[in-house]
């Protein structure tokens, strides 16, 4: 699709959240737009870079993303725990699971029944379906405004019930980021509280 021009002055969207919305597909489409190209037409030199990219480097979809996450942990001795429904049917606190860890919270509090597998967790890592339309976690007047508020995604999650802290967990997220998903170190900002 062809978009129009970019705009003069900053869209409400790119004011509010900085130059990161210029890294959107859609930016690149509006660029290309202002510079007098169509945006799905490639140019000589985009189509050059693309016949000269490693054949052997995968595109970072969705599935790839979510795997290379859980086996990452799991050789980190994490249990893989499936996806709760989106729809919590033990839980009448929740219309909806809005977090990752929503099928932990009977561990969190204590009530996790001791004969369950759920109490026997030491360490686990998931993917857990979301849907946030309310209540605290309310992200509905941020959806469509960047681009990484959602209704419905995906959260996945690394949890340690016990067994380790900060410590290991900064170390093995700074290990899947710039090793498993191969970022760049020196792009990258750590923060904790």
């Amino acid at each position: 699709p062809v978009f129009p021009p970019a705009p003069t002055s900053p869209s409400p969207a790119v004011s509010k959240f900085g130059s990161h919305a210029r890294f959107t597909p859609r930016g690149a489409a509006v660029r290309a737009c202002a510079a007098g190209k169509a945006a799905d037409a490639p140019t000589e030199q985009s189509q050059a870079k693309v016949e000269k990219k490693d054949e052997t480097e995968a595109e970072w979809t969705a599935a790839r993303t979510r795997k290379a996450f859980l086996d990452f942990f799991a050789a980190k001795s994490h249990s893989i725990v499936d996806s709760s429904p989106v729809v919590p049917h033990d839980d009448p606190t929740l219309l909806f699971a809005n977090a990752g860890m929503n099928q932990f919270k009977p561990i969190f509090v204590g009530q996790a029944d001791p004969s369950s597998p759920l109490s026997k967790l030491v360490r686990a890592a998931n993917s857990q379906k979301c849907i946030r339309a309310g209540g605290k976690h309310n992200d509905l007047e941020d959806v469509g405004m960047d681009t990484y508020h959602h209704t419905f995604f995906e959260m996945l999650g690394s949890w340690s019930f016990g067994d380790y802290f900060k410590e290991e967990a900064i170390d093995w997220a700074w290990e899947l980021l710039t090793v498993t998903y191969g970022l760049p170190a020196d792009r990258l900002y750590a923060t904790y509280f």
